[in-house]
């Protein structure tokens, strides 16, 4: 089984896929994030399905992406010819202005020197490999279709002898050629010169929006590329952004530790769109927003942890007991029961992203803001109905729920930003409420959330266990870098959760034993806080640390083994990517991260900076 090292990731905002440095599609699911996969060789090596583009007599391949965009490419040097593979699913903008990305892949084959030959292994297994395909060959184009589970059909569209492709014998390359793997049936003639127009639409529209993003200096390469992974995590018709495009990459290799992350978690998802008002894309915020805005229609609407793509509430966990895992790590499940869960802090991190967003976007449109008002209110009383109350937490424990540090000070973030909103559209009296719900969330925090003889803040109220989330207090402004229980909360974290330069959530025993593996989020957390306190050059040591873990393609997971430095858990893990880039804004910009102003000063110089370039 291959490591992460070998897989980049494609995509559309529709749905994504694997491809590994050997140029084979090892995890694919159409036509959406959460479809069945056709594709899964990532769970499963025997049964799992794959589609893969060889050479005879290959002497070299190297892998990467196309500079700023989503477009993979693998060339191949052989003792015939040389050519290359450019993988990308389509998106770019119509005639009519509106943004096309159809649920396809497109393998496109440039011969740039004389006749190469290739190998084609196309094995898909559908409905999450329960059986084998049964092909159908048209002019041009392989039906496949469903024999186990659920009816579905695809088509592999070639300028290749289709019977070539199937038999897996060697082809010859006298020109350039093309696969395009489409949920749909296509309705036009396919042809090189379309193709290929297609592919420099696609490659014109990742330029563009990577041109309109506000960037830092520094990192500049590994930032865009963590911009145009969190992009692809994001679901086009809907609004909603997944937290992984996999499902039960395990954190631990071998062992139960294996999610299904193919889902809207409102924490990650908040978090993220946060951060892309502050890089400058209000459009992909204003579609979140609306579709936080579709669950919460009435004004007695909670806000769930986690929903479908599409907006589904009930996301039941299975488990698919016909695949082995990823290296052997069972159970392989689909759906996932934290829908199930109460975790309070949702509350602050999709306020805090109503507040920027607010802030920088304040629009004429008065029913637009009047609809965000609603929501902003009927938060409020959510949270002042249940802020007292235990829940299961950010890290999703499955066990008894607990008086959460982290919940409690979420709860305290989102009144404290309905506050300033109240203030700025002039409801004193609903800011003064806020205000003082805040101080008394903030006091109890102060009072059962800190550990005397531990002299750090705790996971849970009575505890002693620590966790690298209270490390947020800073991030969120609850507490002032300079205070001593704050300074002594970081170094008491890094004392006990930080092992070989990495940090762990937390080390003590949960529901599925004692964790051994780091949490990439949590490192870029603590280098945020050390630097916060005073201490930049430990930070920027840990940070440094860090970033030689990405893999090849600038990609990162959720977790990461200590000693080997091994990424695992689902990948590409939108929440790392999220950190890291939050990480450099704040090592090469003192970015203040809970004070919106500062916010518009930064996209102004930049704005200006870029207005600048194109007169010069």
């Amino acid at each position: 089984m291959k490591n992460y090292d070998c897989y980049s990731i494609i995509g559309n905002c529709t749905s994504a896929a694997l491809v590994t440095s050997d140029c084979s599609i090892e995890w694919l699911c159409l036509p959406f994030f959460d479809s069945a996969s056709l594709f899964a060789r990532i769970l499963d090596e025997e049964k799992g399905g794959y589609f893969k583009i060889s050479a005879l007599d290959t002497r070299k391949t190297y892998q990467s992406y196309i500079d700023h965009t989503a477009i993979l490419k693998t060339v191949f040097e052989t003792e015939h010819g040389i050519f290359e593979v450019r993988d990308y699913m389509p998106r770019f903008h119509t005639s009519l202005g509106q943004v096309y990305y159809p649920p396809e892949i497109h393998r496109n084959i440039r011969v740039i020197s004389g006749f190469p030959k290739i190998f084609v292994e196309f094995k898909p297994m559908p409905n999450y490999a329960l059986g084998e395909a049964r092909f159908v060959c048209h002019q041009g184009c392989i039906e496949v279709i469903t024999q186990k589970g659920n009816y579905d059909n695809f088509f592999l569209y070639t300028n290749l002898d289709t019977r070539q492709v199937l038999s897996g014998e060697p082809i010859e390359l006298k020109e350039s050629s093309f696969f395009l793997l489409s949920y749909h049936e296509k309705l036009q003639d396919l042809s090189l010169h379309k193709i290929y127009v297609e592919y420099e639409k696609t490659k014109s529209y990742w330029l563009d929006w990577v041109m309109r993003t506000d960037l830092p200096e520094k990192y500049l390469e590994m930032v865009i590329r963590s911009m145009l992974t969190l992009k692809l995590l994001t679901f086009e018709r809907t609004g909603a952004v997944i937290a992984a495009p996999t499902t039960s990459l395990p954190e631990i290799i071998g062992g139960s530790r294996n999610w299904d992350y193919r889902f809207c978690w409102v924490r990650d998802a908040s978090m993220i769109i946060d951060l892309y008002v502050r890089m400058g894309h209000l459009q992909l915020a204003t579609r979140y927003i609306n579709f936080i805005l579709n669950r919460m229609l009435l004004k007695y609407d909670n806000i769930a942890v986690l929903y479908g793509i599409n907006g589904e509430k009930e996301l039941t966990e299975i488990e698919l007991s016909h695949l082995s895992g990823y290296e052997s790590s069972r159970p392989v499940r689909i759906g996932n029961d934290a829908w199930r869960q109460k975790q309070n802090d949702v509350y602050g991190e999709l306020m805090e992203t109503i507040y920027a967003y607010f802030f920088i976007n304040h629009r004429t449109q008065m029913y637009f803001e009047e609809e965000i008002w609603t929501v902003v209110c009927s938060l409020v009383k959510h949270i002042e109905d249940v802020w007292k109350q235990p829940d299961c937490g950010i890290w999703e424990r499955r066990g008894e729920p607990k008086h959460y540090v982290h919940s409690k000070m979420m709860s305290w973030v989102a009144l404290d930003r309905a506050a300033k909103i109240a203030q700025f559209l002039g409801k004193k009296e609903v800011a003064l409420r806020c205000q003082k719900f805040a101080a008394q969330i903030k006091e109890d925090i102060l009072e059962k959330g800190w550990n005397e003889p531990l002299q750090s803040f705790v996971m849970y109220y009575e505890g002693t266990e620590l966790d690298a989330s209270t490390l947020l207090m800073l991030h969120y402004g609850f507490l002032d870098r300079r205070d001593p229980r704050m300074v002594s909360t970081v170094r008491q974290i890094y004392k006990n959760l930080a092992k070989n330069g990495f940090i762990f959530r937390y080390v003590e025993a949960d529901d599925f034993g004692i964790p051994q593996n780091a949490f990439i989020v949590c490192t870029f957390w603590m280098i945020n806080a050390l630097y916060l306190i005073g201490e930049e050059q430990e930070a920027r040591r840990v940070f440094e640390n860090i970033l030689k873990c990405a893999n090849p393609s600038g990609l990162f997971s959720e977790h990461i083994e200590i000693t080997t430095r091994r990424l695992t858990g689902n990948f590409p893990q939108g929440y790392s990517h999220l950190a890291f880039i939050q990480t450099v804004l704040l090592l090469e910009t003192d970015y203040n991260w809970s004070d919106v102003s500062g916010v518009k000063n930064w996209l102004a110089e930049h704005e200006h900076m870029k207005t600048v370039a194109l007169k010069g």
